[in-house]
């Protein structure tokens, strides 16, 4: 028989844990007191120790050997880990929490006892250090890594009332693998597992390392029970290693012996029942089933049509098992939105005998349903990116089967009073009602005519999306805007962390109605504006992607990326002008052409977001984080329009954008609103072109207590000249550049602007405070008067004040 080493378990003594109280200063503000006093009281703690004994202040673990160590300090963090007990927290020498632990000493009540339990922590004495089962511990991982021969000694370090240990552990060169064979024979399971080297985690030339042993194991039964063998786990597979080798050691993959006959067989599946209205008090199997496509499906085709169901289901009669597919049934089912839970299970075919060395088992998928049909009412606070915020309601009704496919219909009622409040209260259109009914047809598949596209390999449900929808906007004092909209489009995913959305037609029809003199006046005064509020269509296409790691939450480093493209007229402007149609003039001069005898829009957009939020902390639970964030945006109309539509144009600044500036309050460029025009700045502060940048710090407080600490930078810009929005330089001058982009002066036009929060995190609500100071402005800030008439004030100097802003949720 082979020599060979035990496979040692990597595993923690339940005494390898150590309790501690909680860190000062997460209790109440006066407990900072008294740990400053505690400080100054205390100092290191060593008088509260009994006589005779000595405190525990640490260990040091140090690596020793002739030859280089590979990954040194990881071995090393891996054999401080083993260290038991831990010692009192200290900083700088302070023990604060050994005074607290004396004003308890001996009592069960009052002050003394209570700042024991909350601050408190009883002193670790040498005394309870075992340093034989340290030694022992380290000496198992020292193994676990290749280290077959290694001594470990322990020295104790005393001064005065304190000590510590200091573990030495010597190694020699670590092992490496020299050959790795895997198993013969011809049976089913040798040849399988044979199939899997190519695929192996041992390499030769690698050191030893159990956890590449334990990982290969988990591999190689991955990859089996994707061969039907169903019944398979990874304790049945041994190693055997020979260590007689000089530094080196041979490998011998086997499979164990006493491994059960149903375990060394792959399964073939055999009749498989879905069951689509599952319940504890099951009766749906004493009703008469219905044969589809091989499946035996239950209980009727009443609410989903059995083909919506096998069209999810990716376990097939007569087919190989494997838990890929098993795995994706489950998660395609769960997917579709209409069931509570999901069930997947398999049971040996006890009336079909083996054929040709393959077992045979019976499936079945038990589905538990939500309601069909639901009403839902919310009342919401609404909070908008453009800085509008007020009450709201929405009404909901859905069909979670609407064409018995698993189709949902979605019919939504909505409607909302918003205002935002500036400093001249004259300002029109900053009140406004909203009411809107749209209603979507989510249909779980692909409808591409004529090609039938599954994403067999995917775990998500792919989407068709319909959608329809009404909208009338009325800003008081200023107009009444409709908005009809009509949409097709496509959403699937690969993976769980991307997502991907294709919006081939998205038609938008915009009236404007009702407007005011004064607004009227407003357009006549301004061509541009009045070209981007003219009665026409948006006849667009998008697409957009989505990554998105905030969905693995034990990664310290999630990054989240959103980028999308929109078009729109390229296809209406090719065949107008194709058909040699007649154009109409627009208000600022320019000629459009026409659909139904109204203006298309024209244009192509795209928008990035990177997001990066980094936690400080190991603990996945942490809320401690650096969160940054990078918006890009450019939209550039061009031949059927000269400016974007006035709803597809970017503003900034607000509660989720430059926080120390108004919504809309910045920008384009360098431009400043004129005096006499402070009544329509939300009108003249948007542009075609964005960027912003973000960074925040955010750390945990008191239970569902956050803060903050932000600074934030953008500006918008023009792509096309407006001459009616002059913009002016540091001096008060018209610059004549009209807030347009240029590469070399954009940087010198960012706003920047910092600040504090606070936010009240319940996880489903989270209500933000947050104050921020501008520190840089894209214009002069000064107050610059006619000349002619140094009473008329033609630019107001904007108030040096921070900006408080409240908000539901996270900025981003």
């Amino acid at each position: 028989m082979l020599p060979h080493l035990p496979f040692f378990p990597n595993t923690k003594d339940a005494a390898d844990t150590h309790r501690q109280a909680s860190p000062p200063g997460r209790g109440r503000g006066w407990g900072v007191g008294l740990s400053l006093l505690a400080l100054l009281a205390s100092c290191s703690g060593l008088k509260y120790i009994p006589e005779g004994s000595k405190l525990y202040t640490g260990s040091t673990v140090k690596v020793k050997s002739e030859s280089p160590v590979p990954r040194e300090a990881e071995l090393t963090t891996e054999l401080e880990s083993v260290i038991t007990p831990k010692p009192n927290t200290s900083f700088l020498g302070i023990r604060p929490k050994l005074y607290f632990w004396h004003l308890g000493e001996g009592k069960t009540k009052g002050l003394g006892h209570w700042l024991a339990n909350k601050y408190g922590e009883k002193p670790v004495l040498l005394s309870e250090v075992d340093t034989q089962r340290v030694k022992g511990l380290m000496t198992n991982r020292l193994y676990n890594n290749g280290y077959f021969q290694p001594v470990v000694h322990s020295r104790i370090q005393t001064k005065g009332q304190a000590a510590s240990v200091d573990y030495t552990a010597t190694v020699g060169k670590p092992y490496t693998i020299k050959e790795i064979f895997f198993p013969e024979g011809d049976s089913l399971l040798p040849q399988a597992v044979r199939a899997t080297q190519p695929g192996s985690l041992l390499k030769v030339g690698e050191p030893y390392n159990l956890q590449t042993f334990t990982n290969e194991r988990i591999r190689i039964d991955g990859a089996l029970k994707n061969q039907g063998f169903y019944f398979f786990n990874p304790d049945y597979i041994l190693f055997q290693v020979d260590s007689t080798l000089n530094n080196q050691v041979n490998v011998y993959l086997k499979i164990k012996e006493r491994t059960p006959e149903q375990a060394a067989k792959p399964y073939i599946l055999n009749r498989i029942r879905l069951n689509t209205s599952y319940s504890l008090n099951d009766t749906t199997l004493s009703e008469q089933p219905i044969r589809y496509r091989g499946y035996i499906y239950y209980p009727d085709e009443k609410v989903f049509k059995a083909k919506a169901i096998t069209n999810a289901t990716f376990i097939y009669p007569d087919s190989l098992y494997r838990r890929r597919r098993q795995d994706q049934t489950l998660s395609r089912l769960m997917s579709l939105g209409t069931f509570k839970y999901v069930d997947v299970g398999f049971r040996p075919a006890r009336q079909k005998p083996d054929s040709a060395g393959y077992g045979f088992l019976n499936s079945y998928v038990r589905m538990t349903q939500l309601p069909k049909k639901s009403l839902r009412a919310e009342v919401l606070l609404v909070s908008k990116s453009n800085g509008f915020v007020g009450p709201g309601f929405r009404v909901q009704f859905r069909n979670r089967s609407a064409l018995r496919g698993a189709e949902q219909l979605l019919i939504n009622l909505t409607g909302s009073f918003e205002n935002q409040r500036r400093s001249n209260q004259n300002t029109i259109g900053l009140t406004s009602y909203e009411l809107g009914a749209d209603a979507q047809l989510l249909v779980p598949r692909l409808i591409t005519p004529p090609f039938d596209i599954r994403l067999v390999n995917s775990d998500f449900q792919p989407r068709t999306t319909f959608g329809v929808g009404v909208r009338s906007v009325t800003r008081v004092d200023a107009f009444t805007q409709q908005g009809f909209n009509l949409n097709y489009g496509y959403t699937w995913k690969t993976k769980l962390t991307n997502e991907q959305e294709l919006r081939p037609i998205d038609i938008q029809y915009l009236r404007l109605s009702d407007t005011s003199s004064t607004f009227s006046a407003l357009l006549r005064e301004r061509p541009f504006l009045n070209n981007s509020f003219r009665q026409q269509f948006v006849l667009a296409s998008s697409y957009r992607y989505t990554y998105n790691q905030q969905t693995q939450e034990q990664r310290r480093n999630q990054i989240y990326f959103s980028g999308g493209i929109e078009v729109a007229g390229n296809l209406a402007y090719l065949v107008s002008s194709l058909t040699g149609q007649q154009r109409v003039t627009n208000p600022d001069g320019s000629q459009s052409y026409t659909i139904l005898n109204q203006p298309f829009s024209q244009y192509t957009k795209v928008d990035l977001e990177l997001r990066n939020y980094f936690r400080t902390s190991s603990n996945p639970s942490s809320g401690n984080k650096f969160a940054t964030r990078l918006l890009l945006g450019v939209g550039l109309p061009y031949q059927n329009a000269r400016v974007l539509p006035y709803l597809k144009q970017y503003g900034i600044g607000g509660p989720n954008s430059v926080r120390a500036f108004a919504a809309r309050g910045l920008g384009p460029g360098t431009y400043r609103t004129p005096a006499n025009r402070e009544n329509s700045s939300f009108y003249d502060q948007v542009g075609d072109m964005r960027i912003e940048a973000n960074a925040e710090y955010r750390q945990d407080l008191f239970p569902y207590v956050k803060g903050a600490l932000f600074i934030d930078a953008g500006n918008i810009w023009l792509i096309n000249d407006d001459p009616s929005r002059r913009t002016i330089d540091e001096n008060g001058n018209p610059d004549g550049k009209n807030g347009q982009f240029s590469f070399n002066s954009f940087l010198k036009e960012l706003a920047v602007g910092a600040g504090a929060g606070l936010r009240i995190d319940v996880q489903f609500f989270v209500l933000r405070f947050d104050y921020a100071y501008p520190l840089r402005l894209p214009y002069s800030n000064t107050e610059i008067r006619n000349p002619l008439n140094t009473e008329e004030v033609l630019y107001r100097k904007t108030p040096d004040t921070g900006r408080f802003n409240i908000a539901i949720g996270y900025p981003f």
